[in-house]
């Protein structure tokens, strides 16, 4: 058994922790190898963590982690396709809910999917946006690139448009960038358009586009910018295909690709997309698997029409892999403070993530007797026999040093209560004329008042 890379990527990780470096590592062998633990001070239980369960959260609240090495370490490691390959990558965004958590500063109101149409789809919490590399075929084995919260004064698309520009150039393939219908839009064509990588990226069937602008006719007056509109749920704006595909999908369903090419968004016209529309037999018709579905592509070479389904549904990898952190690795359980302590615990559990795609190849994954041994491995089965790698790798965490007990709080000494922290709501940014004309009147209205308030106290 060939553990080099495994040991050198670890060793790798452990230099990016810069403060309490040992203990946020102890905590990333617990998380590998504690299978039994269903809260976070379990986690103090293992035997790979050699401290007592108060250094879990003291090492969440002093230690420090250069998430720029780390993200360098990540992309040095995954896993390289063959050549004349892309390397598919996924962007998402998931949340992490504290309803109650009134001492955790920038929560801002998050939409819940697929919950009753009684209940209101709103929680409060935190957003992560994350960066994947997705697996040749739909399963938990996603490879975490970068996983980054999204602040109150951001957005996903500015986020995950900041996260590709830095990985870019730490990848030696180009990268081919599947996303969901948030990001088909111009705001995250544009904000991603000097970017070294191709995107398929899932659109609204209401999204309109347009084709190129008319030449100019010598008339008097500006040249139009734009030419015909294109609405997709509108058959009679479409006009004439430039492709068109059809076949069957991996399930014998008949499956139809359609092709517009040369269009562009109104605020992204620097940017020419291919329009594709996929109609497939095969859907439930449901409101998150309809019949039709429409993307945009956007890259160097154009895309084989065969290849655009089987490569957006390799997107899906993601959401396995959300839930296997989530359920598996405990990403939602630890209820730290602030959104900085919440981050690093984020950023071990990626480590612990990664650790486990890397020894996929090299561990033997411990099945259950009701576990069918003809599937691939899964991460749950492989993390079950980490235990006994580790052992055989060592750690480069040092054991803690014996300080004696506590003096405790003085007497006498004030309890100052942690501050608490109003939900923020994100607004709306303006899109058109008319909207930034009404927030013009709204602000300069604002302004009267404020100025006839001050000449009363004057």
């Amino acid at each position: 058994m060939n553990l080099n890379i495994l040991n050198e990527f670890r060793h790798a990780v452990y230099l990016c922790f810069t403060r309490a470096q040992d203990a946020l590592f102890n905590v990333g062998d617990a998380l590998l190898t504690e299978k039994a633990a269903h809260s976070f001070a379990e986690l103090s239980l293992s035997p790979f963590f050699a401290r007592r369960w108060p250094s879990l959260y003291a090492a969440f609240k002093d230690g420090r982690i250069d998430r720029a090495a780390l993200r360098q370490v990540f992309a040095r490691y995954v896993s390289r396709p063959l050549s004349g390959h892309w390397l598919v990558v996924g962007v998402d965004t998931t949340n992490i809910a504290r309803p109650e958590s009134p001492t955790a500063e920038d929560r801002t109101y998050l939409y819940v999917h697929n919950l009753p149409q009684c209940t209101a789809p709103v929680t409060v919490g935190w957003s992560f946006s994350t960066v994947v590399a997705l697996p040749e075929t739909p399963s938990s084995w996603t490879y975490i690139l970068d996983n980054l919260r999204v602040p109150s004064s951001e957005t996903a698309s500015a986020v995950a448009a900041a996260q590709l520009t830095g990985l870019a150039p730490l990848l030696c393939v180009r990268m081919l960038v599947t996303a969901d219908r948030h990001y088909g839009s111009a705001t995250f064509v544009r904000a991603t358009m000097d970017v070294e990588c191709d995107k398929l990226l899932r659109i609204p069937s209401n999204r309109v586009l347009y084709y190129p602008a008319p030449a100019r006719t010598g008339r008097p007056g500006a040249p139009r910018k734009d030419g015909a509109r294109f609405q997709c749920n509108d058959p009679s704006t479409q006009g004439t295909p430039t492709a068109t595909w059809r076949g069957q999908d991996e399930q014998g369903h008949r499956i139809s690709v359609t092709a517009w090419a040369g269009l562009h968004f109104k605020r992204c016209r620097p940017v020419s997309v291919t329009v594709m529309r996929v109609e497939r037999d095969g859907a439930s018709g449901k409101k998150r698997d309809p019949h039709t579905s429409w993307f945009v592509w956007i890259g160097k070479e154009p895309l084989p029409l065969s290849e655009v389904w089987p490569t957006y549904r390799l997107r899906y990898s993601e959401e396995h892999g959300y839930r296997f952190d989530k359920q598996d690795l405990l990403w939602l359980d630890p209820h730290l403070r602030t959104p900085e302590q919440f981050q690093r615990w984020t950023d071990v559990v990626a480590f612990v993530h990664n650790e486990l795609v890397l020894a996929c190849a090299q561990a033997e994954a411990r099945r259950q007797p009701w576990e069918a041994s003809t599937r691939p491995a899964t991460p749950r089965q492989v993390r079950r026999a980490m235990g006994t790698i580790l052992m055989q790798l060592g750690t480069p965490a040092q054991l803690p040093q014996l300080r004696g007990k506590s003096a405790g709080r003085p007497k006498g000494a004030r309890v100052t209560p942690a501050p608490r922290y109003s939900v923020i709501r994100k607004t709306k940014h303006a899109t058109n004329k008319r909207e930034k004309r009404r927030m013009a009147v709204q602000n300069r209205g604002r302004q009267r008042v404020d100025f006839l308030r001050f000449e009363r106290l004057v």
